[in-house]
């Protein structure tokens, strides 16, 4: 028998992991918040070489997670192009730093708009053509700003966007992960929420190239931000859709209406899933807090507070950017070993103990601190794709990831406005007619509060670590559609393609042993 064959096996005969416990609805609210302690004790399963996890990857699995990746890289791309801009922008449309800033809120405020209604498709419909709509989109968005000659066109485009830019993340990250292998997931989920530090660095490094370089100002830098889509909307179509969700649509095609069954689908995830729907949105509000709240201000309080030049703002911003990326990709791998929660926990004790010199240190040492400071704050977030799969009801993967995702940055984006108002009670004395403040102060006792409601919202939730993706092991898809016909489906879908049926029922087990034998 071939080495599918024995992965197929493998799957059959695959044993909840420890960390699997009931789910909160299956226990009373004493015998949930009694595990949270012993839930939390590590697996301390083994430390695989890095390399050889992600060898496990087929090269179909690999062109998942690339076009993924890349994605979601160029979707944070074209939300920076506003940020790095705003001077210029408010120049061209005769308007305050502050009036074109609404460009970026209006963007936060519509992404769970875009969250909603795309996730909602690609759960239904497939991974496929709602990606290859987001990025039409981005193409459309990203030069028709590039165009704008109004304020109100500018914000227009921008609340558009802010529709394509929300669906993309959970559609991102179900291609990216429901495919890929059990044991490497979570350096793989690490290296896939790096996109979005990537994406930055991407922008930052276009905007010094093409933004006041030629006669069109800020416009060549939106324009040039339409062009990498093209090419990954090209790279989508040369991809079928995911193994997982194929099985999932063999299902509902087998029980006759598709259209009829996704909704029991949804009645069944809504009745069993709602509190921990909830509890996904206030844990990524207190994600998004922890990235917006060391990010947004701190240029800010380099050049405000600590006189940085601009080269030596970027010069810092960009080695944080590089701590990120490390972090997410280390963490995201010993979270496999070490459990989900568990490695959010800790590294978010790490992250605290670094503030102060994050925040205080008025020399160019603090770029190590930043350096250092981005590595947990993002090393937590690397953990984050992967653990809201694993969270997600099986039938709306897409639109749970992308959704509480969403949701949570709405929640948060007033965060800048917060640390600026806080940090006008603290005042330095001025530069000339510039005024200055405790920006670092602020950030550091915000911040401080915000590690402690993260570690307090990863400690009461919960944890499905090694999850398994199968459809035959999903309960709500069982109670929605009934087990034979689950097991009529995949059977029809094994024997077109000549395979060995992996599923969770005892007999076909042991009929996949049998003819493994």
């Amino acid at each position: 028998m071939d080495h599918s064959s024995n992965e197929k096996v493998a799957e059959a005969t695959h044993v909840p992991e420890a960390h699997e416990s009931p789910a909160p609805h299956e226990k009373t609210v004493g015998e949930y918040v009694a595990t949270r302690f012993s839930t939390l004790k590590p697996p301390m399963h083994k430390a695989p070489n890095p390399f050889r996890l992600l060898a496990m990857l087929s090269g179909k699995q690999w062109l998942f997670f690339f076009v993924g990746f890349f994605a979601w890289t160029w979707d944070a791309f074209d939300f920076f192009t506003v940020s790095l801009t705003v001077t210029d922008l408010a120049e061209t449309f005769h308007k305050t730093n502050v009036q074109i800033s609404w460009g970026i809120t209006l963007v936060l405020m519509f992404r769970s708009v875009g969250s909603i209604a795309f996730g909602l498709a690609a759960d239904r419909y497939g991974r496929k053509w709602p990606f290859v709509v987001n990025n039409l989109l981005f193409i459309v968005l990203e030069l028709g700003t590039g165009f704008c000659k109004t304020y109100k066109q500018f914000l227009a485009c921008r609340a558009l966007f802010g529709i394509a830019m929300g669906g993309l993340y959970g559609n991102a990250a179900a291609t990216a992960l429901e495919d890929c292998p059990e044991e490497a997931r979570g350096i793989v989920s690490g290296m896939l929420q790096q996109g979005y530090a990537f994406g930055y660095l991407l922008a930052t490094a276009f905007a010094r190239g093409l933004v006041n370089t030629t006669s069109h100002g800020w416009r060549p830098l939106f324009w040039f931000g339409a062009c990498p889509p093209v090419l990954i909307i090209i790279f989508r179509l040369c991809l079928p859709e995911t193994d997982k969700y194929i099985e999932r649509d063999a299902v509902r095609n087998e029980k006759g209406n598709i259209g009829k069954t996704f909704i029991a689908e949804g009645k069944v995830a809504l009745k069993r899933h709602w509190l921990l729907l909830i509890y996904l949105v206030l844990l990524m509000a207190g994600f998004n807090f922890m990235s917006h709240g060391s990010q947004d201000l701190y240029p800010t309080m380099l050049t405000n507070q600590y006189n940085f030049s601009a080269n030596a703002v970027t010069v810092t911003q960009v080695v944080a950017n590089l701590g990120a990326m490390l972090g997410g990709t280390v963490v995201g791998y010993s979270s496999q070993i070490f459990g989900r929660r568990f490695s959010i926990i800790f590294i978010s004790i790490i992250g605290g103990a670094l503030l102060y010199p994050y925040t205080y240190t008025s020399s160019h040492a603090i770029i190590a601190a930043a350096f250092f400071e981005q590595f947990c704050v993002q090393g937590a977030w690397g953990v984050i794709p992967i653990h809201l799969m694993e969270l997600s009801p099986g039938s709306f993967r897409t639109f749970v990831v992308g959704t509480s995702y969403q949701l949570g940055n709405l929640a948060s984006s007033a965060s800048s406005t917060i640390e600026t108002t806080l940090g006008a009670r603290f005042p330095l004395p001025p530069k000339g007619k510039t005024a200055r403040y405790k920006y670092g102060k602020v950030m550091c006792i915000f911040m401080g509060c915000v590690y402690a409601y993260v570690i307090i919202m990863t400690f009461l939730g919960p944890e499905y670590l090694r999850r398994s993706f199968e459809v035959d092991q999903d309960s709500d898809m069982n109670e929605a559609a009934g087990h034979d016909t689950i097991e009529a489906a995949l059977r029809k879908r094994h024997e077109r393609e000549g395979g060995v049926l992996h599923h969770s029922d005892p007999e076909d087990v042991k009929v996949a042993v049998q003819q493994h034998a």
